[in-house]
């Protein structure tokens, strides 16, 4: 035991962690990649799409979206694929063999459809790999009152390497902090771009996490040849109302999107602050600095007081804090440091209820997970929280029309209809929930 957990699931946190900062690079560079002149655009913008211009933004934005897309729909497909064959570490190994000849590819093509198609390649393979990761994470756990404190650690690791991964990025490409051109690095006569440099440590990543997963994760034992019998993921519940996995699902999806929003608004965002690039990265970055310092005891909480509580008290404070995001700007004075304060104190408080529904909510699905399904039940969690980051930007792009308070507003409402679908469907699993319906149960609703 390390940190209080298995040292299998430290693993899999630290090939996670290395997983996620070689993609959150790319979060960085392909922007600055696309934008440099090195991929050829300049025959697309200005073309029409269903009546609508092409600009570089949407462009830029159409190859961040298609990972986090790709990456969500196909989650529910291999994590039903991996439960029936009975096995995790194969499509682990295989997504990061996937995802890092994919990056490996970023320097040898030069057209914008090309790079469409390795971003692709990517959300696939981040496909193979993230329901089975979770799935194994759920499978090591011995007991319930220990799931939540694996997934917080988890999820620790994850969140490091998703939040210095950016910062680290940029530092890389302009071959140092503050920098903004992209330099040069000459090793044993060999010139090598920050851009490829980028490149080969989002590689690297891959790589890395490969190694931790065949040195020290095994494959638990296969359960019962009938367990994967019956992989539907469940809508409704047979007593009434909304399955639980489903309705903690729909939360996910609700908390990451008001999680995404954002990111998008740093231009508008800075100028009503009075407030630059500097303190809109640490703004951005409270969010995940919260949930790295609160997963792992909100975790080991949750297996000791309950799921419900935590996920409860979550979207009660994700509402207010979420709108006061929009409404510092309209009530602050710009140039003063009151605003950018409580902008990163309200973002602060975000990270807060997200750690408060994140490890638990996945808690909840695992304890619900029958066995040699935990990586369907688990997937739709992971779809949802893909889903929402991908659909988040679009959402606050589009809404930022009305105004500065309209993004925030909708996310804020967001997580109020989220915090009612707790308290009204999503009930208690620790100790008391059944993992296994009854024999006399109607048949649960499919969703394929």
């Amino acid at each position: 035991m390390v940190l209080g957990t298995d040292r299998r699931v430290l693993a899999l946190a630290m090939a996670r962690m290395a997983d996620a900062l070689g993609n959150s690079f790319l979060i960085i560079v392909l922007p600055l990649y696309i934008a440099s002149g090195q991929v050829a655009i300049d025959g697309i913008v200005g073309g029409r799409l269903l009546g609508f211009t092409l600009t570089e933004e949407f462009l830029i934005g159409l190859v961040l979206s298609l990972f986090g897309f790709l990456n969500s729909f196909g989650q529910p497909v291999t994590g039903r694929i991996s439960d029936r064959v009975g096995t995790r570490k194969p499509f682990i190994l295989g997504g990061l063999v996937v995802f890092g000849v994919a990056s490996a590819a970023y320097p040898f093509v030069s057209s914008y459809a090309a790079i469409l198609v390795v971003r692709a390649v990517q959300g696939l393979g981040a496909a193979l790999t993230v329901p089975a990761t979770i799935a194994l994470v759920n499978d090591y756990a011995t007991s319930d009152d220990e799931r939540g404190g694996n997934f917080g650690v988890f999820n620790t690791f994850r969140l490091i390497g998703f939040g210095f991964g950016p910062i680290v990025a940029g530092i890389v490409v302009a071959g140092g902090f503050g920098r903004e051109t992209v330099t040069e690095y000459v090793l044993g006569g060999l010139t090598l771009s920050g851009f490829n440099a980028a490149f080969a440590i989002a590689v690297l990543g891959a790589v890395v996490s490969f190694a931790l997963v065949v040195w020290l994760v095994d494959e638990p034992p296969r359960a019962g040849a009938d367990a994967a019998d019956d992989l539907s993921i469940s809508v409704l519940d047979p007593d009434g109302g909304i399955d639980t996995v489903f309705a903690v699902g729909i939360g996910t999806l609700f908390m990451a999107l008001t999680i995404a929003l954002f990111a998008t608004l740093q231009e508008p965002i800075n100028t009503a602050l009075g407030q630059g690039s500097t303190l809109f990265g640490l703004q951005f970055s409270a969010v995940v600095a919260a949930n790295v310092l609160l997963q792992v005891p909100i975790g080991n909480w949750a297996d000791e007081y309950g799921r419900r509580p935590f996920i409860i008290a979550g979207f009660a404070l994700l509402a207010p804090s979420v709108l006061a995001q929009g409404l510092i700007p309209l009530v602050t004075t710009p140039g003063t440091l009151v605003g950018p304060g409580l902008m990163l104190a309200s973002r602060l408080v975000q990270g807060v209820a997200v750690a408060m529904v994140f490890a638990p909510g996945l808690a909840v699905a695992g304890d619900l997970a029958r066995d040699g399904r935990s990586g369907t039940t688990l997937s739709v969690l992971t779809m949802a929280f893909g889903l929402g980051v991908a659909f988040g930007p679009l959402v606050s792009g589009f809404l930022f029309s009305f105004g500065l308070l309209a993004p925030f507003a909708f996310g804020a409402g967001l997580a109020v209809v989220a915090l009612v679908l707790t308290v009204t469907q999503v009930e208690e699993t620790l100790g008391g929930g059944s993992p296994t319906p009854e024999a006399d149960d109607p048949p649960a609703v499919a969703q394929d």
